[in-house]
């Protein structure tokens, strides 16, 4: 058996939080949570890792904004974070932006798109 510790980031706590995983890579015991979040968090960081992914692209055709501020629509897997980050080079955003207008659509085969967090 292995044990990890990782800080849990799902609430204001901070949790330390110590996992013990089996020899097949399953999660055997979970401690040191103080909430179900923190049980969640770190069962699911150790088995299958997500992020969510935050950058800025340039905008074209504005004469004040001159990059925006983006962000994945939702979760994709860890391993993926670099694929995401390659298929982001050279997206550019044309003026006027609004929140939430969708910049990219499933960003690298991940099902997830790019939004932007502010208006350009």
């Amino acid at each position: 058996m292995k044990k990890r510790t990782l800080t849990c980031i799902r609430c204001p706590r901070g949790c330390a939080v110590t996992v013990t995983l089996a020899d097949d890579g399953s999660v055997a015991k979970v401690a040191g949570n103080s909430c179900m979040r923190g049980d969640k968090y770190v069962r699911d960081e150790v088995t299958h890792p997500v992020r969510v992914v935050t950058t800025s692209v340039p905008v074209v055709g504005s004469a004040t904004e001159k990059m925006v501020s983006v962000k994945t629509a939702g979760d994709v897997p860890k391993d993926r974070v670099p694929g995401v980050m390659r298929a982001l080079r050279g997206v550019t955003a044309s003026a006027p932006v609004h929140i939430g207008d969708v910049i990219v659509s499933d960003v690298a085969g991940t099902g997830v798109d790019i939004v932007a967090t502010r208006d350009a």
